[in-house]
């Protein structure tokens, strides 16, 4: 008998039918849309690469409203070099950000 459990709290699925790939360009939608958004408004408008395919989860901007966040979106996990994100970055020119964000809000770069 196994003894793993689903946390109740995940609403993980599996990702088919998803819009991107490991190593496609995207970029971040502009939407000025009101209220609660995951993605924050610094990564709206760069470009950066699909690092990492998160799954299919139920969409937080609607949960936070009480919505069921149904259908389910896919997450993504996208990589950034800091100095696209921040033009005065004086670091390291290879240093990275990473943020996951949501199939709605991206864009083939």
């Amino acid at each position: 008998m196994s003894t793993s459990k689903k946390k109740p709290w995940s609403s993980y699925r599996p990702s088919p039918g998803r819009k991107f790939e490991v190593g496609d360009r995207v970029t971040i939608q502009f939407n000025e849309a009101p209220g609660h958004r995951r993605t924050p408004v610094y990564i709206r408008g760069k470009t950066g690469v699909i690092e990492r395919v998160c799954g299919a989860f139920r969409n937080p901007e609607e949960r936070a409203y009480g919505f069921d966040g149904l259908p389910e979106r896919v997450l993504y996990r996208v990589r950034f070099r800091q100095n696209d994100v921040w033009p005065a970055y004086t670091g390291a020119g290879h240093d990275l950000i990473e943020l996951e964000i949501f199939e709605h809000w991206l864009i083939p770069a």
